[in-house]
């Protein structure tokens, strides 16, 4: 798939048939028009950037290092095609809208959660309620960008390793019992 207003038709062949479809994971309301109102449901339920107002400095701005400023550079680059959502076969094939929020979404926590100034803790969500673990990292959603976000290696595996971090590493899983039990460590 690809959006028709970045395609040119010089690089077809004459004779090549060209399709030009609606999104398929969405409700198609006229011609090739699709009801996208889902993604802006899921957007709304993502907690915002929240930044730790101690971090400004004392004309008021926040620094940052320029690695930390690359890193998450990239997901802005999103231009909210949907394109991903559409070619995720867990939100396509399997319609499991109701327990995934899909790589445009997890794209946007991952660059909430890897911000140096933002202080959110939605590693809970992301597990819980997003469906991150749907996720079998196929890379289609990569594939089809038309930004060329490498949203699977850059992001959803990066957010995927956070959760496995914190709820699935045995050695960390043995550290907060120890912890927790004799020292008053609280972990959520």
């Amino acid at each position: 798939p690809k959006l028709s207003c970045m395609t040119r038709m010089n690089e077809y062949a004459d004779d090549e048939t060209i399709s030009i479809r609606p999104i398929k994971t969405f409700p198609v309301m006229k011609d090739l028009v699709t009801d996208v109102s889902w993604n802006y449901e899921q957007s709304k339920k993502i907690t915002p950037f929240s930044p730790n107002p101690n971090r400004k400095d004392i004309n008021g701005n926040y620094r940052m290092m320029q690695d930390d400023v690359d890193r998450v550079q990239e997901f802005r680059k999103c231009i909210e095609c949907y394109l991903c959502q559409n070619v995720c076969h867990v939100l396509r094939d399997h319609d499991r809208k109701d327990k995934f929020i899909g790589p445009r979404f997890l794209i946007r926590l991952a660059s909430l959660e890897m911000h140096p100034l933002d202080t959110a803790d939605r590693i809970p969500v992301v597990k819980d309620s997003f469906g991150s673990g749907m996720c079998n990292i196929t890379r289609c959603c990569t594939d089809v960008c038309p930004e060329h976000i490498q949203l699977t290696d850059n992001g959803i595996i990066p957010l995927k390793e956070r959760v496995v971090d914190r709820y699935y590493d045995p050695i960390k899983l043995l550290f907060r019992k120890l912890f927790k039990r004799n020292k008053g460590y609280k972990y959520p």
